[in-house]
């Protein structure tokens, strides 16, 4: 068939974008918009640091040239208030030990003790302000906010590709107000990117995993459009069938989302959904376990994984794909007993002739986890992001940042 992506205006439009490079930073006070939005566990301890990692070659660019390095980032959803589950604190602690140096967190991101600190800072010092979403203005992308930001820069550098896709203060907002550029892994990211654009064969499958539903829904279309096979899998696979009345232990999605699942025609052979599911009581201490059609389920029950014979039909789909663009884990994969969809996925694709591009936070925690990584030809530090600027939308994150070409 050969359906195939479409042709990015990115490919080219990007590079008139000015680059970290283009600046002299040295003892210059920068802002850097990071994305440390690490998966924590259960006593604050982060899980996967490989979006942290990822932007470790900007933070020493900048520190071999003495610059006063200001870090942003945003974890979690706090909603615009400050909790203490969703503090950098532990971020701070990663950073240290990969850059080997300290690293101070200010417990705010904007106010007075913000002014002081960067005021009193030195060239080759890094500071890190406290999650931006403590502040309801970053999501509704406040200009007021943006600009009490930009105060405490000369330069802002944006390298949080994975949340490019989203138009909030601190990605569109502040380069209104100060000289900016992408950072090295934003700049890496696009490139890489295209580079893949150039390089896809058809036929092209896309597999849509992982549980944010109302973060893909839109995008499932467009995907089903220049895609020769969609797989869908994990949570969001299972709402779409509750959506349409075939999965009574999935999730009944909010109304806005309800609409769009209804213009979603399951019935095109386009499309692949699970057939069946590893199974467990919701209310259960764990030690109930079944593999069962998704016709068996009950009410009372929930399903945490793809099933044997789902992974047989998606394993053959993938074996024919000549490209695989991969985005969210077929199930709840921290838990062994259903990580084996993902395993299987993974391991056909491994095996499969494809180019493979895999992006999103939980699909690359969940390859560093079984070491699965280099495996693949392109892991993305972006899910949503990856997939939006794959379909060709405009990314506000980057867009904003061309005033300064």
């Amino acid at each position: 068939m050969g359906r195939g992506l479409i042709k990015n205006k990115y490919m080219t439009d990007f590079k008139t974008i000015k680059t970290i490079r283009d600046f002299d930073v040295s003892q210059k006070k920068v802002l850097v918009r990071c994305d440390f939005n690490a998966d924590l566990d259960e006593k604050g301890g982060i899980l996967d640091g490989y979006k942290i990692e990822r932007t470790l070659p900007t933070i020493n660019y900048l520190l071999e040239r003495k610059a006063k390095i200001i870090l942003m980032s945003h974890l979690g959803r706090p909603n615009g208030e400050p909790r203490e589950k969703t503090s950098l604190k532990p971020i701070v602690k990663k950073l240290e030990e990969y850059l080997k140096k300290p690293v101070k967190l200010i417990p705010y991101c904007i106010g007075p003790k913000v002014e002081k600190a960067v005021k009193a800072m030195k060239p080759g010092e890094v500071i890190l302000l406290e999650n931006l979403r403590f502040h309801k203005e970053e999501e509704k992308n406040d200009l007021n906010f943006a600009k009490k930001l930009s105060e405490y820069g000369e330069i802002y550098i944006c390298d949080a590709f994975a949340v490019s896709h989203r138009a909030h203060a601190s990605l569109v907002g502040i380069p209104k107000f100060l000289p900016s550029g992408m950072g090295l892994l934003v700049e890496s990211e696009l490139n890489t990117l295209s580079q893949a654009l150039g390089k896809k064969l058809p036929p092209l499958l896309t597999i849509i995993g992982g549980v944010k539903i109302e973060t893909k829904i839109k995008l499932i279309e467009k995907l089903l459009k220049d895609s020769d096979h969609l797989i869908l899998g994990g949570r969001i696979a299972y709402d779409i069938l509750a959506g349409k009345g075939l999965c009574p232990s999935g999730n009944l999605p909010e109304e806005k989302t309800q609409k769009l699942i209804e213009k979603i025609d399951i019935t095109n052979p386009r499309i692949h959904l699970p057939v069946d599911g590893v199974i467990i009581l919701k209310n259960d201490g764990g030690g109930y376990l079944r593999c069962a059609s998704l016709g068996q389920l009950r009410k009372e029950e929930a399903v945490l994984d793809i099933g044997p014979e789902t992974i047989k039909v998606f394993s053959e789909i993938i074996k024919l794909a000549r490209t695989v663009i991969w985005n969210g884990p077929l199930g709840k994969f921290e838990d062994e007993r259903f990580a084996k969809g993902s395993l299987a996925v993974a391991d056909a694709i491994i095996r499969s002739k494809a180019f493979s591009i895999v992006g999103g936070g939980d699909t690359s925690t969940f390859l560093r986890k079984y070491n699965l990584l280099k495996e693949f030809d392109f892991v993305s530090t972006g899910g949503g992001a990856m997939l939006a600027f794959l379909e060709g939308e405009k990314l506000p994150g980057i867009e904003a940042l061309k005033i300064w070409k």
